[in-house]
């Protein structure tokens, strides 16, 4: 026979009622090591100039670009469609990508991760506990001139 479930068994999850906040992240100094990630749609065609140009504004603002990788989201996984979608809301890109700038960043002993796209919070938490390093996006990073 079935029986209800019991919700006492477990204790609630309480949630704060004031917002985390959370602290800007800044290039550590002069000389930092960085892996550049871009996620591109197979429609965007200028996606090499766009990672240039990531990279140079980096530079400009005292980083140094240790590794570069672009996830591309092709059309023929799950048609035209999708091209603009990423592989994962968690993460924007493949789980295979993710094990290769994680092992970039090891390799390089980068101080952050720079995303060319922006990222939302979820992503940012989701990307630094599983690169080991912290993940920020361009936008957020940079100051608009």
């Amino acid at each position: 026979m079935h029986q209800p479930r019991r919700r006492d068994r477990r204790p609630a999850r309480r949630l704060s009622s004031a917002p985390a906040r959370r602290q800007a992240f800044r290039i550590p100094a002069a000389g930092a090591d960085v892996v550049l990630v871009g996620y591109f749609s197979a429609g965007q065609k200028d996606f090499e100039s766009l990672m240039e140009s990531a990279a140079t504004e980096l530079a400009a603002h005292g980083a140094r670009v240790a590794a570069q990788f672009v996830q591309r989201r092709g059309v023929s996984d799950g048609g035209a469609r999708k091209m603009g979608l990423p592989y994962s809301s968690r993460t924007l890109l493949t789980y295979g990508k993710v094990r290769e700038v994680a092992l970039a960043c090891e390799r390089v002993d980068a101080d952050a991760v720079i995303f060319a796209a922006s990222l939302t919070e979820r992503q940012r938490r989701t990307l630094t506990s599983m690169l080991g390093c912290p993940a920020e996006s361009l936008s957020d990073l940079l100051p608009v001139d």
